[in-house]
């Protein structure tokens, strides 16, 4: 499956933005779907995880309360809403695919990447 996240951009601390994240090439309802992000000079974390039927969600604890994962399967696509945004929320987005059922939040287990998307987040 072949991903393209959009959305990124420059905003100041306290604001929103809404990352999408289109896929094509496979049966996008197959897949469970995450979001993570990179900050320069650290390792890739999780940010927010949803099944394939988009009935459940999880959260990495520092965007709780703030993020919101969401998808539409009948556009192939995925949302990561995000309010409240802290300067330590700067980083480059990753849409993610997993086959997998598991609840997984390691990178490892997601067979697909999208190309990131930067967000940054000004105090």
């Amino acid at each position: 499956v072949q991903l393209q996240a959009s959305g990124g951009g420059l905003v100041q601390a306290g604001g929103s933005l809404r990352l999408s994240c289109s896929a094509s090439g496979r049966t996008f309802s197959n897949y469970a779907m995450g979001w993570f992000r990179q900050a320069p000079g650290k390792e890739r974390e999780f940010v927010a995880r949803i099944t394939r039927s988009g009935g459940s969600t999880i959260y990495q604890d520092s965007v709780k309360g703030r993020f919101t994962i969401s998808r539409d399967n009948a556009k192939n696509t995925v949302f990561l809403q995000m309010n409240s945004l802290k300067p330590e929320d700067t980083a480059v987005y990753y849409c993610a695919a997993d086959p997998g059922l598991r609840s997984s939040r390691q990178a490892n287990d997601y067979d697909y990447w999208g190309q990131g998307t930067q967000v940054t987040v000004s105090s």
